[in-house]
């Protein structure tokens, strides 16, 4: 057996959302940015994003990081989020991951008690600040990108629904927050299935009823997810977050959390300083910070600050073969759900 052509991952897990990091054998990918490379795996070249993120070699419920060298001189390590339906610019839990996996791995130096880690990501720099002790990271806190509110209380006409009011905002990717109870449904396990169609089901109602583009990165022009969100009594703010064609985010998300605090911002609801924990589904939770505020094209922005756990649990090896029939992998209806068309 040959196996002179492979790649090389970690096993990850934040809050239960599976974040596996490609850390050898991938290809080079063209690109002057980590936004350009990005748009390149979207727009030319899918081939490795499909090879790892499809059956079968992957499963509907997780991501996959690839490891780039920095474009920028400023960064330690580069990396894009890959996902069934394409390349996304941010994500908190996968950047949770991806510098719990370069730590503990020895691909960035450890120190102790803290390790600060810098990434180029497709939507800016991200600063991370990881609390180490005994080899292991036991929290990991991102300065995430300006987060701002592009509309609010937005009216959006459903036929299952009626009309229900949304909040569209940027925490990394472009957020469309829903407030659970306009769909009549709790964020609880036991609706997973039913959270994730409607998720579906309100993203695809969006792209013909809003529209966004962010106004410095370009190519980031979708609502890339919709977040059902829920008021805890304890004050926490219960999250679940849809992805195509039809799942639930594991993790409270980071980038998620991030957007909801933006638009609380946007409220006056949360100031410098305030906090808020972000429970998940299965019960995870992220405290999201507002540590500042700036601008973003014009538009008030808060800089959130998301801190997690994430936890490495295996190491996997692929291997790359011209025989295997299925490099651009398959998706199925009977685990991937009834909407895995949306990915083509």
């Amino acid at each position: 057996m040959n196996w002179n052509r492979t790649l090389e991952l970690l096993q990850v897990h934040c809050q239960g959302e599976i974040g596996k990091v490609i850390v050898a054998g991938a290809p080079e990918i063209p690109g002057a940015t980590m936004l350009d490379k990005m748009n390149h795996i979207n727009t030319v070249d899918d081939s490795l994003r499909r090879f790892v993120t499809f059956e079968p070699r992957a499963n509907v419920a997780m991501s996959v990081n690839l490891l780039v060298e920095p474009t920028r001189s400023d960064a330690d390590a580069g990396f894009i989020v890959l996902q069934a339906d394409r390349a996304h610019p941010m994500s908190g839990s996968n950047c949770i991951c991806v510098v719990t996996a370069l730590l503990e791995s020895g691909r960035v130096p450890m120190s102790e008690p803290e390790t600060v880690v810098r990434l180029d990501t497709p939507a800016g720099l991200i600063v991370a600040r990881a609390v180490c002790r005994d080899g292991q990271c036991l929290s990991v806190s991102l300065n995430n990108v300006p987060s701002f509110a592009e509309a609010l209380d937005r009216e959006v006409e459903t036929p299952k629904w009626g009309r229900i009011k949304i909040d569209v905002a940027f925490g990394g990717v472009y957020y469309a927050l829903v407030d659970v109870d306009q769909i009549g449904l709790d964020i609880a396990p036991a609706n997973a299935r039913l959270l994730a169609e409607a998720g579906i089901e309100l993203k695809s109602l969006l792209s013909g009823q809003v529209s966004v583009a962010h106004p410095v990165l370009t190519g980031v022009d979708e609502i890339a997810y919709v977040m059902f969100r829920g008021q805890e009594p304890d004050g926490a703010v219960r999250t679940c977050t849809t992805l195509q064609p039809g799942r639930v985010d594991r993790s409270p998300c980071g980038t998620g959390s991030s957007a909801n605090l933006a638009a609380l911002h946007a409220r006056g609801e949360v100031s410098v300083g305030d906090r808020r924990t972000s429970r998940s589904i299965i019960g995870g939770e992220f405290l999201a910070e507002a540590i500042g505020e700036t601008e973003v094209g014009g538009r008030r922005a808060v800089l959130p600050r998301i801190t997690g756990r994430a936890y490495v649990y295996g190491r996997e090896q692929l291997r790359l073969s011209d025989d295997d029939p299925f490099t651009a992998g398959f998706a199925l209806s009977d685990t991937w759900g009834p909407q895995v068309g949306l990915l083509g």
